[in-house]
């Protein structure tokens, strides 16, 4: 008589670890090369909805040249546009730097020393200063500094400018065949985790859409209110505030608090009253409320909610571990990877573990219930017992 064959789930459990575990170790060696791949699929996977529909009426080869047609002519006007804008408003930052130094030793600090008892060699803000000037002396001619600094190897200019012509050919062709490129992964997926793959790949593709498309969404129309809105309250750096502020948005609280620091010392600096001040202040209240009741609702939705720990957890890990790739990564994979913790506690919560004893708590509660409810006599048994009161004496 033949043996029954022992049980392969553990080896195959075994074989999927070792398999992430390759995939895992490939990615991290590869990760000098990695960049332009990266930047790529970010690329299609955004704009492969706009393609979908587009397809239908156009074919999908036409269709993907009109939208990357029209997103790399979108893309070079924003350059065009704004690298002088930011150039100027970094100069214009700089040339104010002086001011601000001279404001935080003259007001700042002694207003520090005398109610919080404030050292002065705890802020030194020559210290400061210099090293700003050191780092930053160049920012004014940005682009300039850049293009200085890269050409000066030869072989980092022509990995620079590969780079640069990788990302839109290798956009267009993800992008072209991204439907095909889908179904062939799907195919190589083992068909009895199948199902629970494909769910957690939906569930994923819903969370960074919502990240991807909504909350950069969310970034820039607040860089752009906040520019805006400080431009037209007098704050001569309203708009380099206003984007930094934007940009950091994606943790909650951080950007609205920076900005407001930076724009209440420019407004002091600047004017030397406090109705700017009041006008900054209301400027970040009115972006806060735009934020929370207006754009997360319509944009975002509530499919992320990643805590803001996590959010900084996740952009320093990836920060330190693929460096700007990570920083680029970071919040993507910690949206999937918050979709399988969900599918990790809802397995966990459903398993035989977590509900291990639970029966017999239940019973042993239903005991003492009951046991508790007999103590307690009812109400014919108390009358019974208790004696008979003596009939009112006649008048």
């Amino acid at each position: 008589m033949n043996e029954p064959l022992p049980p392969r789930g553990l080896d195959l459990r075994w074989q999927w670890l070792i398999l992430l575990g390759l995939i895992g170790a490939l990615l991290y060696w590869l990760r000098p090369v990695l960049m332009p791949f990266a930047v790529a699929a970010l690329f299609a996977y955004l704009f492969d909805p706009l393609v979908d529909r587009l397809e239908r009426r156009l074919g999908r080869s036409l269709a993907v040249s009109l939208v990357f047609t029209l997103v790399t002519i979108l893309l070079i006007a924003v350059v065009l546009v704004l690298v002088p804008f930011i150039e100027h408003q970094i100069s214009n930052f700089l040339g104010q730097l002086p001011v601000w130094v001279g404001w935080l030793q003259t007001h700042a600090l002694p207003w520090l020393q005398q109610r919080f008892g404030v050292t002065p060699e705890l802020l030194d803000t020559q210290r400061i200063f210099d090293a700003l000037q050191k780092h930053w002396k160049e920012a004014g001619g940005l682009a300039a500094s850049v293009i200085g600094e890269v050409s000066r190897s030869g072989l980092a200019l022509v990995g620079w400018i590969l780079n640069l012509v990788m990302i839109p050919v290798v956009g267009f062709y993800l992008l072209r065949d991204w439907d095909v490129l889908i179904e062939r992964i799907n195919g190589l997926i083992p068909r009895a985790v199948e199902p629970v793959v494909s769910r957690l790949a939906r569930e994923s593709d819903q969370v960074l859409a919502a990240f991807l498309r909504g909350q950069l969404s969310v970034m820039l129309a607040l860089g752009l209110f906040y520019g805006v809105a400080l431009w037209l309250a007098g704050i001569s750096v309203g708009p380099l505030i206003g984007m930094l502020a934007g940009l950091i948005s994606f943790v909650p609280y951080l950007g609205a608090i920076t900005g407001v620091l930076m724009g209440v010392v420019a407004a002091l600096v600047q004017y030397q009253d406090w109705a700017h001040v009041l006008l900054v202040l209301g400027v970040f209240v009115v972006g806060q409320m735009l934020e929370g009741y207006v754009l997360v609702p319509r944009l975002v939705g509530d499919k992320i909610g990643l805590h803001p720990v996590a959010v900084i957890f996740a952009v320093l890990a990836g920060g330190e571990l693929f460096g700007f790739l990570g920083i680029l990564l970071a919040l993507p994979v910690a949206a999937v990877v918050m979709v399988l913790l969900r599918y990790v506690h809802e397995r966990y919560t459903g398993s035989a573990l977590y509900h291990e004893g639970a029966a017999d708590a239940v019973a042993t509660a239903a005991a003492h219930a009951e046991g508790a409810a007999a103590a307690v006599p009812t109400a014919p048994a108390a009358a019974v017992a208790a004696p008979a009161a003596d009939p009112p004496a006649a008048p």
